[in-house]
């Protein structure tokens, strides 16, 4: 029901670069020409450039490139290597003197795995581009989901490993797809399985430690919000054709799959955010593609847990059974 990449989606190309000692990384989306985009930030503490540009009321519907990236408000450096790339082949918004490519982005706080002195940078965002194809499928530790971890109230010692899930569901002829990094504050769901996947992990006792029961009992010590920043950020992908204001819809309806897959989620140490691209091939019902892309979400969160490996100290999903 889910199978696929965000890649499914006719035209989008998907490229990544990452740092695997550094442990951080930066993925590229390269949609075709003429694709809208629409935008819903959540949480208290988002890491964005473009955002607002996308608003509805504002001018620019079409964008050329999507950038997801580790290194916090760092990484943000990386989209000047996007922009350079797409200017190098010819590729933005022609303003008569100059062509301008227009590149959302979106950032995780990734610095306390790994090396907190490596991020990306413009060097890394061009180098994503050249190997943007619409071929690439990898999921799991890649790209901006290589120093993704979860489950961060108690601190790093009882943090989980993550990374970056895609999933796909088809009807028709529709195609509704998610690219996902999941960096969450909050415990991970597998919601069709009724499961916690990842999350706040007793290394020691070998078991899982509830989140919100953990928050309950600090009373007025809010310190749990200090001990990892967090954000989980999110591109989905559609043949349908639509306008700004309903891509956004789209975008909020599709948090209802973080809802679904994280708790808490949108708290004040993540910055939560989703874009929605539409490629315009085909009509389609708004309602129907952001309650399909809520789906997908869900999908691929569950996905950068399942696809993830262990690393920089952090134990994976995929680990738990082994120990």
């Amino acid at each position: 029901m889910y199978s696929g990449y965000i890649t499914a989606v006719n035209g989008i190309k998907v490229g990544h670069a990452q740092d695997f000692e550094a442990l951080t990384g930066v993925t590229v989306i390269l949609p075709p020409e003429g694709t809208v985009c629409g935008v819903d930030v959540r949480g208290g503490a988002p890491g964005t450039r473009e955002t607002d540009l996308l608003r509805p009321e504002n001018f620019v519907s079409n964008v050329n490139a999507i950038l997801l990236a580790g290194g916090s408000a760092f990484g943000l450096d990386a989209a000047g290597g996007v922009m350079k790339y797409l200017e190098d082949n010819g590729i933005g918004l022609d303003t008569g003197v100059a062509k301008i490519p227009i590149v959302p982005a979106s950032v995780i706080f990734d610095l306390i795995c790994g090396s907190s002195n490596v991020r990306p940078d413009f060097e890394m965002g061009y180098r994503a581009c050249e190997e943007a194809t619409i071929n690439e499928k990898r999921q799991g530790l890649v790209g901006a989901g290589t120093g993704a971890t979860v489950g961060k109230i108690l601190g790093k010692d009882y943090a989980m490993k993550s990374g970056l899930g895609s999933a796909t569901i088809r009807v028709g002829e529709l195609v509704v797809s998610a690219l996902t990094v999941c960096n969450a504050f909050g415990d991970i769901f597998d919601h069709e399985r009724k499961i916690k996947i990842a999350g706040c992990y007793d290394y020691k006792n070998k078991e899982f430690k509830s989140t919100i029961e953990i928050l309950k009992n600090m009373g007025s010590d809010f310190s749990a919000f200090n001990q990892g920043k967090n954000t989980t950020i999110s591109v989905v992908a559609t043949n349908g054709t639509f306008n700004k204001s309903e891509c956004k819809k789209i975008s909020s309806m599709a948090h209802n799959g973080y809802g679904n897959s994280i708790f808490p989620v949108h708290t004040m140490s993540d910055g939560d955010t989703i874009f929605t691209l539409a490629t315009g091939e085909i009509p389609a019902d708004v309602s129907l593609v952001g309650a399909l892309a809520s789906q997908v979400i869900g999908r691929a969160v569950a996905n950068s847990i399942y696809y993830s490996q262990s690393k920089g100290g952090f134990i994976s999903n995929s680990d738990l059974n082994r120990e």
